[in-house]
């Protein structure tokens, strides 16, 4: 096994341990979340690319951390499910969040966090600027998820300009 960043970065693992060991958490990982990884690699990745940024702009990098890892906490098949309430987008931040709340307490931050990390596909925008870059950070992982496929089928051309265009995004949110 690969040992990935995120798992050799002790101030992140200080912020998130204590909720990676939780069997809830643990579940993620028999989860397929856009279509070609687990949920809880995807919700891994957004909180600890978020951290990352979060870190350079001295933000609250625990509530970051945290609420990264809680955002997709649902159980459910979100492309068969559907509901009454709502639309899936607007629907699975709330219940993530009630799940989230079971497991440990939430702050403000963190309740906002993780019920607007869908903005742009709902209307309320976050209220603080750590839920803003977990919900841009969310769809950039979400974009990298789908396509990795399509760049093992296209090697070459599209391959590179997506590799440019992530580096473009890395660096450009990290200097603003």
């Amino acid at each position: 096994m690969t040992i990935q960043k995120w798992q050799q970065d002790e101030e992140f693992l200080s912020c998130i341990a204590d909720l990676l060991e939780k069997e809830e958490v643990q579940q993620l990982k028999t989860i397929t979340h856009h279509y070609n990884s687990t949920r809880l690699d995807h919700s891994i990745s957004v909180a600890y690319r978020s951290f990352c940024i979060g870190r350079r702009l001295k933000c609250d990098t625990r509530a970051i951390a945290r609420a990264g890892l809680l955002h997709d906490l649902f159980y459910y098949d979100w492309r068969t499910t559907k509901f009454d309430e709502g639309t899936h987008a607007y629907m699975h931040p709330r219940i993530a969040c009630a799940n989230a709340e079971k497991l440990t307490e939430l702050s403000e931050l963190e309740k906002d966090i993780i019920i607007k990390h869908m903005w742009g596909a709902t209307i309320a925008p976050p209220k603080y600027k750590e839920s803003f870059i977990v919900t841009l950070v969310d769809k950039y992982c979400a974009c990298d998820e789908a396509m990795m496929p399509a760049l093992a089928r296209h090697k070459g051309k599209f391959q590179s300009k997506w590799a440019t265009v992530k580096q473009n995004i890395l660096t450009n949110v990290i200097t603003f």
